[in-house]
């Protein structure tokens, strides 16, 4: 069953007209407040899907493979000496090929019962080994931060296209009409290579963008009206302001960025009900908080937010991305081993938590996990005990949504330089994220300047059945 005609009109498409339509329809925010019953905008699948939400870890900075997820013993035994010449030309920053190549950090020990290699980066995690596919064999076209986060989250290393996000948004509609169905989590540091058109709608409908929140009493600024104004006072405001803006709309032929912003307010308005609720983490049992490393200094912040995750899936929320790292992150240039440690130690028991709570809620049945960056290191060292980019191969790795855990899918080389073995472009990972979500993405397309767009973009992209196994 398709979703949509491979080639829709914006003017024929019931989601176009909805977006278009929005400024003739304010009032149904409060009529929606009205009816605690009422339907979400939820759209049928291509077919059954495993996956009926999304929560992707991003480690912002590339995270080192070779030292967290791909054990290398060829790298340890050729330590301190050059890449040979066997291995042909590689792209690299500053002459970083002539370097000496340098040994993973950290121990890989085999974990769990499948006895799936983790580094000792990575203890907490580990202990869920049996839970996660590690995708080995990951490869993107740039050794740049902002063409590689672009390409990672929207397919294309160019800025401008719709994020993953705003796709599942757009293709499934959300599960709660009180709130967004594409949550963004930032990094409170800040400094996002590439900005937010990482989590942008590119040239779909402005409404299907990513939402950012924080956590705390206020999770987007100015959500609470001032002291003093009541609720009918707001209603009669927001009442004129959807009269001027429908005004407004009509003589600018519907202009996408107008109904963007009349969604806005009505999302807004709903959210008032819902949101600050959902955002007060208080009512939670202190064995949660401690399960998410929020009673710890270090882990607190990321606890917070991957806790926040959670309480936003179970509210309906479809996607949501949680961002680690500020403008350096795991970008561990000089030093893989103080860096590493920094990130891992923030991120590493929370993100065990997540896994954990989710597991024992029976959400991690039908929730896809994505933890990864990106792109991954160089086996060659840099400044000494850092590591440069690598696109050519690097480990991402899933869980939740019938995956079979405890395995390793695809390889890299024997340095872990390139992938080599059952090789996953970021396009057949973006294919097979969908395929998990019951959507076939060659069918979802939006028709912009004359051509059917997709995520996955003109070439051809194929989920990767070894993954769905």
């Amino acid at each position: 069953m398709q979703m949509q005609p491979t080639h829709p009109s914006p003017t024929q498409s019931r989601r176009n007209f909805l977006a278009n339509a929005g400024g003739g329809m304010g009032m149904l925010a409060y009529a929606s407040l009205a009816q605690a019953n009422a339907g979400a905008d939820v759209h049928p699948p291509h077919f059954p899907p495993r996956a009926k939400r999304v929560i992707w870890l991003f480690m912002h900075g590339g995270p080192s493979h070779v030292d967290l997820l791909d054990p290398k013993p060829v790298l340890t035994k050729y330590s301190g000496q050059t890449l040979p010449e066997s291995f042909g030309n590689v792209m690299t920053r500053r002459n970083v090929k002539k370097n000496p190549l340098l040994a993973p950090i950290r121990s890989f020990r085999p974990r769990g019962q499948s006895g799936l290699e983790i580094s000792d980066f990575l203890p907490n995690i580990a202990e869920h080994a049996d839970d996660l596919c590690v995708i080995r064999s990951m490869h993107g076209d740039s050794v740049n931060h902002p063409q590689s986060v672009y390409q990672m989250n929207t397919g294309s290393t160019l800025m401008g296209s719709p994020s993953v996000g705003s796709w599942v948004a757009y293709g499934l509609g959300s599960e709660n009409q009180n709130m967004p169905a594409f949550v963004v989590l930032p990094d409170p540091g800040g400094g996002l290579k590439g900005g937010p058109p990482a989590w942008g709608n590119g040239y779909l409908p402005a409404s299907y963008q990513g939402v950012t929140m924080r956590p705390g009493a206020s999770p987007i600024l100015d959500l609470q009206p001032q002291p003093g104004v009541s609720a009918q006072q707001q209603q009669h405001d927001l009442s004129l302001i959807h009269q001027l803006n429908r005004r407004h709309l009509e003589q600018r032929d519907s202009d996408d960025r107008l109904t963007a912003r009349v969604k806005a307010y009505e999302l807004a308005f709903r959210m008032q009900s819902e949101a600050p609720e959902l955002v007060d983490i208080q009512k939670e049992t202190l064995q949660t908080k401690q399960m998410y490393g929020i009673d710890q200094t270090e882990t607190r912040e990321f606890g917070e937010r991957c806790l926040l995750a959670r309480r936003m899936l179970e509210s309906g929320v479809r996607f949501v991305q949680l961002y680690s790292g500020d403008t350096n992150g795991w970008d561990a240039h000089a030093n893989v081993e103080k860096n590493h440690t920094e990130y891992c130690r923030r991120t590493d028991k929370p993100v065990a938590g997540l896994l954990q709570d989710l597991k024992q809620r029976g959400l991690l049945d039908d929730t896809l996990v994505i933890w990864g960056g990106e792109f991954g290191r160089m086996p060659m060292s840099e400044q000494g005990l850092g590591r440069d980019h690598n696109p050519w191969g690097y480990s991402v790795w899933l869980a939740g949504a019938g995956i079979r855990g405890g395995r390793a899918f695809g390889a890299t080389d024997e340095i872990g330089l390139r992938a080599v073995t059952d090789k996953v472009s970021v396009n057949d990972f973006h294919a097979t994220l969908l395929q998990l979500l019951g959507m076939n993405h060659y069918d979802l397309t939006y028709f912009h300047n004359g051509l059917d767009k997709r995520l996955t973009g003109p070439d051809e992209a194929e989920a990767v059945e070894g993954i769905l196994l």
